[in-house]
């Protein structure tokens, strides 16, 4: 695979050299558009019944007749044999490319820890030496570092060549280590005029704060090995040289909202009280494990996501095929949902948006198995799903509050099952009704509010732990674990969510989610003039942009079909993005991560009614579509991924909407 890797970094490099060809930027949405025009002009022809045929005169004496009431009470396909090779392969091979290039497998593992009594380092070279370049990794905490130089270790030059920009300000230090610059490779700011250095010392602004490894580069730019540095007192800044980069990039540093999560997620390693706060907690418990399992590395604290990625590919075909009972159906769509961009990006990053999506999906997959339980089954079968989902549910409000607005999606459609039941049990002439639904409300009670909540309340025992407390010690019963902490906190993270007003470069409006407008760029560099790197989270055009004409064909066979299906999908994408049409606090497009579950429910839809005609070229149809999501996926893998290419390819190809995809 490295070996197909480097022809393909050749070929797009060799693009750097042709001249005259058009830019394609603006034709690829216009391919992709028409596409999609002929798709659903095709759907829309063989989804009708043939004039004058048995078809045409049942919808007519259909329509002459009062339509059936929607319900949820259908069949329910199983998995089978053929289904094992197709999903088996969908799985391994979106596991290769979540893993493949996800990040480096080794970091800085040792800390130097400043501390108040021990808030300077001094060590120095075997002989004098003009020092160009000091890269440096960071640890724990914020604060900056007071960087000196000396030829005789008594003389001292510090090293702050920028001078602050207003009188009064403090000037720029020559080694920060902000919040947003945490568990990074750093370079320093370096005076232009340093005469030859033997000794180097450095003093932290505040304590305590934690450096990872310092490497020093001569005149040439050559690295200064560790035999020529005297460090006995400070053994953990040169201990790992060998792993000190050329640069700084996302694959050897946390980048976006992983300064938050996966640093919160460490302190629960290092037992200490989390910085980030404002999301609960389970999430950055998970990837605690992950980091528990391969380092604090950057794999380390994603792997836990990429996982959950393609664990979510396992969930939605399950889903699809309980839903439709087509190998081809669930096979393809669930590509699509693999093809997707949100999916692919947003879980190869450690923030916990994967966690929440990943519970969202698992507990509307166990719901629609509860509201697919026979009606006239033994009470005992609906209540292992349905158990099932309350749970999922509980576990996924633990990892973030974009759950909740799932539950109501679920509450809704539990409502209706039982209304259907009723309609059930009185056109059976069926007694025992009201002992079924006191029964099941009971139980629903405990899945849906006890055990989460009980799920919810246990996350927080890192917080405890970290403040001293103890499991053994009473801690789950102790006033300021459950008040000073766990209540206090949810009154912190109701207060900063729901009065957050802030602006970002890259922030959004609901509307724009469903067009694809506004990805929020997560990283973009470049190397020299020619070759650049960048990565964003949005949407696969095909699967948005398809999917949400699907859901509108959906609604409106709903309206015609009364099938059950289309409502459970409806119901799910509305309560995912409905919220956030009066939301009014700055919000980003992953907040539609969820919603794109029940659009790749829709297309599956789509595809199963083609499918269910056999005539055409429907077959074709459903293959095409798919294949357009696979080649526009392959297309886009620079912009998913930051490996570097010419910018020309960014410019001249990808950037379909050139004031709004910021590449």
């Amino acid at each position: 695979m490295e070996h197909l890797y480097e022809l393909w970094q050749r070929f797009l490099t060799s693009l750097n050299y042709v001249q005259g060809y058009t830019t394609m930027a603006v034709i690829f949405p216009i391919i992709v558009l028409a596409g999609l025009f002929m798709f659903y002009l095709n759907y829309r022809k063989y989804s009708r019944p043939l004039a004058s045929s048995h078809e045409w005169i049942y919808e007519v004496l259909k329509n002459h007749r009062d339509k059936p009431r929607i319900t949820f009470i259908a069949t329910r396909h199983p998995m089978e044999k053929r289904d094992i090779l197709p999903l088996s392969v969908i799985l391994a091979v979106f596991a290769f490319l979540a893993l493949f290039r996800l990040g480096d497998t080794s970091a800085p593992q040792s800390f130097h820890h400043f501390s108040q009594s021990r808030n300077r380092v001094q060590f120095e070279l075997d002989s004098p030496e003009e020092i160009s370049r000091l890269m440096y990794y960071t640890g724990l905490w914020t604060g900056h570092y007071t960087l000196e130089f000396s030829e005789d270790g008594r003389t001292w030059q510090e090293q702050n060549p920028f001078p602050a920009y207003r009188e009064g300000e403090t000037p720029t230090p020559a080694m920060n280590q902000p919040h947003a610059h945490l568990f990074k490779w750093q370079l320093a700011n370096i005076n232009s005029d340093n005469p030859p250095t033997r000794y180097i010392r450095l003093t932290a602004s505040r304590t305590p704060m934690e450096l990872g490894e310092i490497a020093l580069f001569d005149a040439g730019g050559a690295i200064i090995p560790g035999s020529r540095i005297i460090s006995e007192n400070v053994p953990e800044l040169f201990d790992e040289q060998h792993l000190v980069p050329e640069r700084q990039t996302y694959m050897n540093s946390m980048y976006f909202d992983e300064i938050y999560h996966g640093r919160t997620a460490y302190e629960h390693q290092q037992n200490i009280y989390p910085y980030e706060t404002t999301h609960p907690p389970l999430g950055k418990e998970i990837i605690s494990a992950s980091i528990g399992i391969f380092g604090m590395t950057p794999f380390g604290w994603r792997f836990a996501g990429a996982l959950f990625g393609v664990l979510m590919l396992a969930v939605m075909y399950l889903l699809i095929k309980n839903m439709f009972g087509k190998t081809i159906v669930a096979t393809c769509a669930t590509l699509l949902f693999g093809f997707d961009f949100m999916r692919f990006v947003q879980t190869r990053i450690a923030t916990i948006d994967t966690y929440g999506v990943f519970f969202i999906l698992l507990s509307f997959f166990f719901m629609y198995r509860y509201i697919t339980t026979p009606p006239d089954a033994k009470f005992r079968r609906s209540l292992l799903p349905l158990a099932l989902s309350g749970i999922s549910f509980g576990f996924g409000i633990a990892s973030k509050w974009i759950v909740p607005y799932a539950g109501l999606g679920l509450a809704v459609i539990y409502a209706l099952r039982l209304i259907h039941l009723r309609r059930h049990y009185k056109n059976s002439e069926k007694t025992g009704f009201a002992g079924y639904v006191t029964a099941t409300i009971s139980f629903s009670v405990l899945f849906f509010v006890v055990i989460p909540a009980i799920i919810y309340y246990l996350t927080y025992i890192p917080y405890g732990l970290a403040g001293g407390m103890t499991v053994e010690g009473g801690m789950l019963w102790d006033p300021a674990f459950y008040h000073d902490i766990v209540w206090k906190n949810q009154v912190y993270m109701f207060e900063y969510h729901g009065f957050l007003v802030d602006t970002h470069p890259y922030s959004s409006q609901w509307w724009q989610w469903i067009i694809n407008a506004r990805p929020i760029l997560y990283v973009r560099d470049s190397i020299d003039s020619l070759r650049h790197s960048a990565f964003a989270a949005f949407g696969n055009p095909v699967v948005w942009w398809g999917g949400f004409i699907a859901m509108i064909f959906a609604a409106i066979d709903l309206i015609k079909k009364r099938d059950g299906k289309l409502l459970f999908i409806l119901i799910g994408y509305l309560s995912q993005l409905l919220p956030w049409v009066v939301i009014s606090r700055i919000v980003f497009i992953y907040h539609y991560f969820p919603s794109t579950l029940f659009l790749v429910l829709a297309l599956a839809y789509v595809f199963n009614s083609l499918l269910e005609r056999e005539r055409g070229s429907n077959k074709i149809a459903v293959y095409g579509f798919t294949g357009a999501a696979g080649a526009v996926f392959v297309m886009f893998y620079p912009a998913l991924t930051g490996i570097y290419v010419p910018r020309i390819y960014f410019t001249n190809f990808l950037r379909w909407i050139p004031t709004m995809w910021p590449f």
